[in-house]
């Protein structure tokens, strides 16, 4: 600290001085302690209190305790955690905020000196229309959370600024804030000053995706499959008979729900039977509209391994495809680009085993398909970023910001297909027990952007902005 030309106490009185008209020099004596001359604390919750969680949620409150109104994009807040591993990358996004999400920024970097608990922290700003803090007013709730890129899970038991018991707002000094660059509130871990130089972790110019392009984006939070919301947005929630699946079940809406899952809302696809047709229960959630070609097509995915209840075992497929309608056997202009995960195997497979396939075409009886697949014999459980890229020349599959399978041209989409999320038995021999047993599919959201080719990151990075934007459904599409 010695070498320093400034002391951080003596940094503050400037900054505020500045800040607040030349009066803070005198109304802060030099003695005073930082945080008394700040004029912010920094309230902290999460909503996402376990060890381990899928993402990070921590919820902050920044309250003006100075007697001056705070322009809030002079402020930062950082929060500081141990990355998951030295290769780590992750995306901030915001649930919900009273400032409004537009007006909440994230950004990561790494810290010059890490210790134990922390090399990383993400820094919170504000946009210039976040507008200014009244003396005791505070920014109500900012519900933020960040995740790691490839969706792993993450372990917050040795972050700095994570704290499993803090449910509910109080002051926390384990965070850092800082005004007009000045740092008014907080400790960081040792070794530390928010003011020192850090390297930028997550640059934004590589994962920006290219501006215009017409999109298709939900975030399926629906209250229920009865929300009038899904059809004005152009979904179908499969009730109709036919396959794919067992001969005799039933496709069945009310087995499509939409739970909240670490704070977010998520479509859970059911898929239940005990041993015969008739007690079996698929679903499928299709858009009504064939209007999607080429461009870009994303997910994010739960696939499971096992059953939420019940004997394991079934020949199950958990799906996210695209497809257009097969016009007469072998007809050429056919086209079914899917991602399909057996979690027990099927189709000749003993065990675990995810397909990417494109199709040109196929005859029902006898049994004829002409099409590319790619194929990979493990346990795809979890949660996983899916990405399906479609231009001009080639057909390309990502899974967790990967390639996973590359395509050739000569199975590229003629006509305009749908985008479907469907999960259904094979048959019935996996597992022939009469006990019931139910399964489940879970997807976060949806992309589609027509005519751009996005890379994984751009499409995680686009994702990130509709929600920080605090849009759950935007449909830009246009129908042929």
């Amino acid at each position: 600290m010695s070498n320093r030309p400034l002391s951080g106490r003596r940094r503050v009185a400037l900054a505020l001085s500045a800040l607040l008209g030349g009066t803070a020099l005198v109304a802060v004596p030099m003695s005073a302690p930082a945080a008394a001359a700040g004029g912010l604390a920094v309230q902290y919750r999460t909503s996402a209190s376990g060890a381990t969680a899928d993402q990070s949620e921590p919820w902050f409150k920044v309250r003006n305790t100075g007697s001056a109104a705070v322009q809030l994009s002079q402020v930062k807040i950082r929060y500081y955690f141990k990355a998951d591993s030295a290769s780590a990358t992750y995306r901030f996004a915001c649930s919900w905020a009273v400032k409004g999400c537009a007006n909440v920024t994230g950004t990561f970097g790494t810290l010059a000196h890490p210790t134990g608990t922390a090399d990383r922290y993400l820094e919170i700003g504000f946009t210039s229309t976040a507008g200014s803090l009244a003396p005791g007013a505070d920014t109500g709730d900012m519900q933020l959370r960040f995740y790691q890129s490839s969706w792993q899970p993450v372990n917050q038991a040795d972050d700095y600024s994570f704290s499993g018991a803090q449910t509910s707002y109080a002051d926390w000094n384990k965070v850092t804030a800082q005004l007009a660059g000045a740092t008014v509130w907080g400790t960081a871990p040792e070794g530390n000053d928010p003011t020192d130089p850090t390297d930028p972790t997550d640059p934004t110019d590589p994962t920006d995706p290219p501006g215009g392009g017409q999109a298709l984006f939900d975030d399926f939070s629906y209250s229920s499959y009865t929300d009038p919301a899904i059809s004005a947005h152009g979904w179908n929630v499969r009730s109709n008979s036919g396959g794919p699946g067992v001969p005799g079940a039933t496709w069945d809406p009310s087995k499509v729900t939409f739970p909240t899952v670490s704070g977010n809302k998520v479509m859970n696809l059911e898929t239940s039977t005990a041993g015969t047709g008739e007690s079996t229960r698929q679903t499928e959630v299709l858009t009504k509209s064939m209007k999607f070609k080429n461009g870009t097509y994303a997910a994010r995915v739960k696939f499971a391994d096992a059953p939420k209840s019940g004997p394991d075992g079934d020949h199950l497929v958990q799906t996210f495809f695209t497809i257009n309608d097969l016009k007469a056997p072998m007809a050429d202009d056919y086209a079914e680009y899917d991602f399909e995960y057996l979690p027990n195997g099927g189709w000749g497979e003993p065990g675990d085993i995810l397909y990417t396939t494109s199709w040109e075409t196929y005859n029902p009886d006898p049994w004829q398909a002409v099409n590319q697949h790619t194929e990979s014999r493990q346990s795809y459980a979890g949660w996983h970023d899916l990405v399906l890229t479609i231009d001009s020349g080639s057909i390309k599959y990502y899974i967790d910001g990967q390639l996973f399978g590359t395509h050739d041209a000569q199975y590229l989409p003629e006509r305009p297909m749908s985008i479907n999320f469907n999960q259904w038995l094979i048959d019935l021999a996996g597992q022939t027990s009469t006990t019931a047993r139910a399964y489940d599919e879970q997807v976060d959201y949806v992309l589609h952007v027509k005519d751009q080719v996005l890379t994984p990151a751009q499409v995680s990075s686009k994702v990130a902005a509709y929600r920080s934007a605090g849009t759950a459904f935007v449909d830009e599409v246009p129908t042929p």
